[in-house]
């Protein structure tokens, strides 16, 4: 089970201001910033999402390194499945650019 997993914010909201659309290694995702609404992440910004919550702001090099550590230790489709698991957005919404 992983604790927190690497995503990259692909897309904000404007009528959802503490949601964004988070890709993790091609899974796209909506996720809840509400956690971080203090230091809102922008389009581009990479964060540690958990059970369909961003948790922290992290490095794209801190990002990179951590899905490294997870195919390391053979999780990362087990990360990729968490994500797809979400349910906080429908399928088809959920691969749109």
């Amino acid at each position: 089970m992983c604790l927190a997993i690497p995503g990259k914010v692909i897309q904000l909201f404007l009528d959802q201001p503490h949601a964004a659309m988070i890709d993790v290694v091609g899974v796209r995702r909506k996720v809840d910033l509400g956690l971080l609404q203090d230091n809102l992440p922008v389009e581009g910004d990479w964060v540690l999402i958990h059970v369909g919550f961003a948790m922290s702001k992290i490095s794209e090099e801190d990002a990179l390194d951590q899905m490294r550590t997870l195919r390391m230790l053979g999780e990362a489709e087990a990360a990729v499945q968490e994500v797809q698991g979400y349910g906080l957005e429908n399928a088809e919404n959920s691969k749109a650019s």
